[in-house]
């Protein structure tokens, strides 16, 4: 009997300081959850699927399904998509579209490799706003068709 007293109070002070040494399960979760607050994974995604998003929204704007774009189907009359409408007939064309898209992501890959990380997505969008800063400063409309992001001329950051 004794010994079986003796080993119960063991486990208890066994029990009670191995209780002390941690955090609680609840106490795990919210220093988890205080960690993820503002937390955005790394993104990477490849020409090929940046393509095939591109085509599925073209697909989606394209309400009445004849293979063009007209401002009346673009989210705002003043939608920067007429851009890419190179032959000017007032309608931007699935190949328009997906031309100037790809060309898009071919600016945004600023290290050349084929696929776009949120980094370099941040930096060109840095660049971009940049841009437009200096060209609404300097009385000049900035078009997506400048030079510095159609060339890929974007700084790669450090």
């Amino acid at each position: 009997m004794r010994a079986l007293v003796v080993g119960m109070a063991m486990a208890m002070a066994g029990t009670t300081s191995l209780a002390g040494c941690g955090e609680s399960p609840s106490e795990k979760k919210a220093a988890a959850d205080a960690r993820a607050v503002g937390f955005t994974p790394p993104a990477v995604m490849s020409r090929v699927d940046f393509g095939t998003s591109m085509d599925r929204r073209f697909r989606e704007l394209d309400r009445n399904a004849d293979e063009r774009l007209t401002s009346d189907e673009l989210p705002r009359k003043n939608a920067r998509l007429m851009q890419l409408d190179r032959d000017k007939n007032g309608s931007v064309s699935a190949i328009e579209f997906s031309e100037g898209t790809l060309k898009r992501f071919d600016a945004m890959d600023l290290n050349h490799d084929g696929t776009v990380t949120s980094e370099e997505h941040q930096a060109w969008r840095a660049a971009n706003r940049a841009r437009r800063a200096d060209a609404a400063k300097a009385g000049t409309p900035a078009t997506d068709d400048d030079e510095d992001v159609l060339e890929n001329k974007i700084a790669t950051p450090n």
